[in-house]
């Protein structure tokens, strides 16, 4: 079989150390290989680095293991070529013995050519993905708070989500706050409310007519609190991003004008798959 990498590695990455295989080639282009293993803290990993460059490896490959690749790619980038690999490609290429190595095996394959890296965005794009994702992970989180506060007020007997389109509007925190402070008259309560919502007072009234005890105050604080962390950490992610986006504005400028994308999509859009789209077949 043709060989197209006459040195390289292959590394199996696990939580606390990783195996590397590496694979040499004398003046007479007699194969050579090596395992050694090697611990995950960044000394350890850093010597692994030198010993690979030490040999003249240029190129190495592991698997997309968890998160667990990324330290590992974080010391190797820009000195190596890094081939992050599905672990379910490696699984269903044929020949494999039954009594090698994990990074004997992904070494045999680079050596051969018969590994496909998958797509890693430069370090821009990786930090935008982390905060757009962590973003969208917030988002869910206030949804799931909303979720939990509606079903509070549900075991009160106060049907305010049945009545008010958004629980947690204008209208909405003003009255929760006055739940809170102690108002418990439906018609005062009912009265706070603002806009298109006072057309649906006397609804409203009636909606707000319940059993709300002490029990329920408590829980309500709780959540009302943490939905107002979530908003202002939401409030700053989202700054944070702007920032990032700008190199990128004319991409997401352009994607937002397509029908179905806003803002934050195009954004999300760019963190995923960066704005190079000649590494995609």
């Amino acid at each position: 079989m043709q060989v197209i990498h006459a040195t390289c590695a292959g590394i199996d990455v696990h939580k606390r150390e990783v195996k590397v295989c590496l694979v040499t080639r004398d003046a007479q282009g007699k194969r050579t290989q090596e395992v050694c293993t090697f611990s995950t803290m960044t000394k350890e990993l850093l010597t692994m680095r030198d010993w690979l460059q030490d040999h003249n490896c240029r190129v190495v490959a592991m698997e997309s293991t968890g998160v667990y690749w990324k330290p590992i790619f974080n010391l190797l980038e820009g000195d190596f070529e890094v081939l992050l690999v599905n672990p379910t490609h490696i699984k269903h290429v044929p020949g494999r013995k039954t009594d090698i190595k994990d990074c004997e095996w992904i070494a045999q394959l680079l050596e051969h050519g018969l590994l496909r890296g998958s797509f890693i965005p430069p370090m821009a794009i990786r930090d935008l993905r982390d905060l757009t994702r962590y973003r969208r992970q917030l988002v869910n989180d206030r949804t799931s708070e909303v979720n939990r506060l509606q079903k509070v007020l549900e075991t009160a007997n106060i049907k305010l989500a049945s009545v008010a389109t958004d629980v947690m509007g204008k209208s909405g925190r003003t009255i929760l706050k006055a739940l809170l402070a102690g108002v418990d008259d439906p018609k005062q309560l009912a009265e706070l409310s603002k806009g298109r919502l006072r057309n649906k007072k006397d609804e409203l009234e009636l909606a707000l007519q319940g059993l709300f005890r002490p029990h329920h105050a408590l829980l309500l604080t709780r959540i009302l609190a943490h939905i107002e962390f979530l908003e202002e950490s939401i409030t700053e992610c989202e700054a944070e991003i702007e920032v990032m986006c700008c190199p990128f504005a004319k991409e997401i400028e352009l994607l937002d004008t397509e029908p179905g994308v806003d803002k934050r999509s195009a954004q999300d859009m760019v963190a995923e798959i960066g704005v190079e789209m000649g590494q995609f077949p």
